[in-house]
Formats: structure tokens, sequence, C-alpha cells
């Protein structure tokens, strides 16, 4: 996972989790990328300081306290996606295909979770079909 400081046109700054660099760029460009604030799309990278992964740097991290109230939102976080999973049939890859043939009535309304590509993504998108992407968190692959 790859962490960046983020900043939106109204100065609210975050930071945001990809699975890689062209991450950034693809979520920004497919509008799915926003200012948890105050909803901007208009998000830029912020300078950052590299940094080193060492033993010492490990012990610091593990190290770190984070506030209750992170802790609180991230256990939220967890609860919610876990009940969307629970609550959905994962379809993979048949995802595009299976969102279509439900906004089109072709079959049974339910919650469904997958994959698509950026492509496919856009294109449901173009065709007024409601999706939301499900985060990926780092504990999720790491």
């Amino acid at each position: 996972m790859i962490r960046y400081s983020l900043i939106c046109e109204n100065a609210h700054d975050f930071e945001g989790w990809f699975s890689e660099s062209a991450d950034f760029d693809r979520q920004k460009a497919s509008g799915f990328l926003a200012c948890p604030v105050c909803g901007s799309l208009d998000i830029s990278k912020v300078l950052m300081a590299p940094s080193v992964s060492t033993a010492r740097h490990k012990e610091k991290i593990g190290a770190l306290a984070v506030n209750e109230a992170q802790k609180e939102v991230a256990a939220k976080l967890k609860e919610v996606i876990a009940s969307i999973r629970a609550n959905s049939e994962d379809v993979g890859e048949r995802f595009p295909e299976e969102a279509r043939k439900i906004h089109y009535g072709e079959t049974e309304v339910r919650g469904i979770i997958g994959q698509a590509s950026l492509n496919e993504v856009k294109s449901l998108i173009d065709e007024g079909i409601e999706i939301a992407p499900l985060p990926m968190l780092p504990d999720d692959t790491n």
C-alpha cells in the first residue's frame, strides 16, 4: 500500500491509501476520490518526506498512539464493510453484467459486490447505474 498526503481545493488535509501509484490518478479521473470533509473532487498530492523502512522506524510506528476517535472510526468502517460483504452476493468479475441485469430489471434486486475495470466502471456510471467502490483497508492487504 502507498500512503499519500492529500489536500482539496478548500485546504482540507487528509490521507489516502492506494494499492499502487497509478490508483491515485485512476480514482481522481473517475471521480471516486473526494475530500472527506467537504466532498470536493479537486484533490492534489502534498509533498511528503520519503519513508525509509528500518527496524528502528518500524518500532517507532508501532509505538505511535492512535487517538480514540480514530480507533472508533476505523472500527465502524470495518463493521460497515463486513456488513456489506455479509449481505451481498460476490459475483466476482461478472459484476458489470450483473449490475446491468439488476438495473434493467432482468433479474431480482439484490446487493452485489465484485470487480470491474476502470472502463467498465465508467460505462456503468454513464448508463446511470449507481455503484460505489468498497474501500480496501490497509489491514486487508497487509
